[in-house]
Parts: C-alpha cells; structure tokens; sequence
C-alpha cells in the first residue's frame, strides 16, 4: 500500500491561504527557503531548524521540515559558514524541504502560536495587545477565574513543563492578562497601557524587571521556546487531517 503524497507546490499553496504570509511584514522569508523533493510524504514539525532538528527528520526519512524559526534573517551574516554551511549541507545532502513561517505562525487567530498558548492556559480572548494596531502579534484575555500570581505562575509550569520567572507579589490577585509568546519583552508596556494584572512572554531583559515592579504588571517569563511549541504542532495537525499523510512533531528542548 503506498503513503499518502502530495506536490511540494501542492502543500505551499495550502500554507499560504491559510497563513496569508504575503500579508505580513516579517524579518525573514516565509514558505520555501530550502527546496528539496516535489514529493511530500513525510513532514516533521519542530520550532526551530537546528542541526538537531535535521538529523531527527533524516533519521526518520522525513522529505520536508516544517518550523517557525528558519533561516536568513535580516541583518545576519549571508556567508554560507559555521553552523549554517552544515545545516544547509545536511538538507541538500538528503533533499529535504525546509518550509518556515515565522509572523503568521505566531497570528493565525486559531493555528498561531498566541492562538494555542491562550487555549492551553485557558484563557478567554477578549481582544488584541494593541487595539491600535490589531496586526501586532499578541492578544489579551481572562482567566476563567482569578488566582493568586504564585499559583498562576504554577498553572503556566504545569501546563509548559517550565516554571516560570515571575516578577510581582505572589499573594497579588490575577485575572486579566496580556500575552505575546517568543521574545516579546518589549511589548510590556502595551500590557501596562491596558491595565492588565499580568503579562506573558518568553523572555524577559533588564529594563522590563524595573517596569513590571514601578508599574505593578506582573511579568511571567515563561521560556521563547516554550511558549511557541504549538503553532507549528497545531499547523501540522491540521496538514495530516486535511492531506493524510504523515507528520510527526518533534519537541527538541531548549531552556530558554
């Protein structure tokens, strides 16, 4: 019995109407960066496209790689050297696709990464980070009911398999809350200037710590990488149900 398949052009048609990437202004390209086979029978989903990645998908025969962190980013060196030379040596060298979305897998208001991390916390969408540009990636919502900031904070470890760093009182109540995941940090005052009782992200820098505290937003810092561990699973997700062919996704850990 053969595998289901599908065209390369196929599959990145699909992935733009539902990503819309042409849409987006972004820091890096979106859809093919790395062409491999025109037939596609096996995907492997990841949030990056490290060395560690690759070999997990050659091992697994996998003929397309599918992530939110790929390559050629502005402002980076363009030299094919170093950790880039091999990285691109090893998909050429067994023909694999890499297809990458970095924005639109963080917007998509059911697939993104915001999307799924406000799901997964169980939080009620009530509207955009910033009403003023609903295009900036990030949301703000509600717990279903309140809790204390110390036991949030071990909602958002049970649910990310990471504890996070908490800036704010423990015994402070939260409810309302703004969220951006990845390294979002910059977007605190957004979250201040909503009046939310907490905001969370992936990282966190020196100048947010002295926000949060003279401000009284709580920060949670709940990881870059795990808090964009499900766009791409959900995207996948959705791939294997619509096509039927096959699509593993593969956690590689990273504790920031």
């Amino acid at each position: 019995m053969l595998e289901a398949a599908i065209d390369r052009q196929q599959l990145l048609t699909y992935l733009e109407n539902l990503l819309q990437s042409r849409k987006i202004h972004d820091y890096c390209p979106n859809g093919l960066q790395v062409e491999g086979r025109e037939r596609i029978q096996h995907i492997v989903t990841g949030v990056t496209a490290s060395q560690a990645l690759i070999e997990e998908a050659i091992g697994l025969g996998a003929d397309t790689l599918l992530v939110h962190h790929g390559y050629f980013w502005k402002g980076e060196n363009p030299c094919l050297t170093g950790i880039k030379r091999e990285r691109l040596k090893a998909l050429l060298a067994h023909d694999i696709n890499l297809i990458a979305y970095h924005l639109p897998l963080d917007v998509h208001p059911e697939l993104g990464n915001n999307a799924q991390l406000g799901d997964l916390l169980e939080l009620a969408v009530t509207g955009p980070i910033d009403p003023l540009n609903p295009a900036t990636p990030g949301l703000i919502g509600k717990l279903p009911q309140p809790m204390t900031a110390a036991e949030f904070a071990a909602f958002i470890g049970e649910k990310l398999d990471r504890q996070p760093l908490h800036i704010g009182e423990d015994e402070d109540i939260i409810e309302t809350i703004a969220w951006c995941t990845g390294g979002a940090q910059s977007y605190l005052q957004l979250a201040v200037d909503a009046g939310v009782d907490a905001f969370v992200t992936g990282e966190i820098n020196e100048p947010a710590v002295h926000l949060a505290r003279e401000t009284g937003t709580h920060f949670f810092s709940a990881g870059h990488h795990a808090t964009e561990r499900y766009g791409a699973l959900a995207v996948g997700q959705q791939l294997a149900s619509e096509f039927g062919i096959q699509v593993t996704f593969i956690d590689i850990d990273n504790p920031v």
